[in-house]
């Protein structure tokens, strides 16, 4: 749990900082056009996939014990998910940084390397993980085991 804690904080610490790096990148080279860059959904996806996902997961992972329950199907979720998060968040700032100094960024490398982010998040499925822990709450009653004790 803690790793998901620690994980999840360091995309919020890195998701700030992207917002603070958009915005004095913008400033210093008077750029205005915000819809040509994507640097500013940096800042958004960072917090949202990387701070806000995590931090439920952590509380799903609390009251269902999803780790104990498929431990090899959240391992491969969370490698999944954080490198998706990470390579989609990367490629959006390296790509966003181009526009902003004025550089091509049409290489269809760009494309597929954030293609390849995203489809590492569609495929971290933590579903598997929380269907397997939901089946085990379900052999022990209706109240989930975090919630039993008390």
């Amino acid at each position: 749990m803690m790793r998901l804690l620690y994980t999840a904080f360091a995309f919020g610490a890195t998701g700030v900082l992207s917002g603070l790096y958009y915005r004095e990148l913008t400033k210093a080279n008077d750029f205005m056009d915000r819809s040509a860059s994507q640097l500013p959904l940096v800042h958004t996806h960072l917090l949202v996939l990387g701070f806000v996902f995590l931090l439920i997961v952590l509380a799903l992972e609390k009251l269902f014990a999803i780790t104990a329950a498929a431990p090899r199907a959240f391992t491969w979720f969370y490698w999944l998910w954080t490198l998706g998060v990470a390579v989609t968040g990367g490629m959006m700032l390296v790509k966003g940084t181009l526009v902003v100094l004025g550089a091509d960024a049409s290489s269809a490398a760009f494309a597929g390397i954030a293609g390849l982010g995203h489809i590492s998040l569609a495929v971290a499925v933590l579903f598997v993980s929380l269907r397997a822990a939901l089946k085990k709450a379900e052999a022990v009653g209706p109240v989930a085991p975090a919630l039993a004790g008390r």
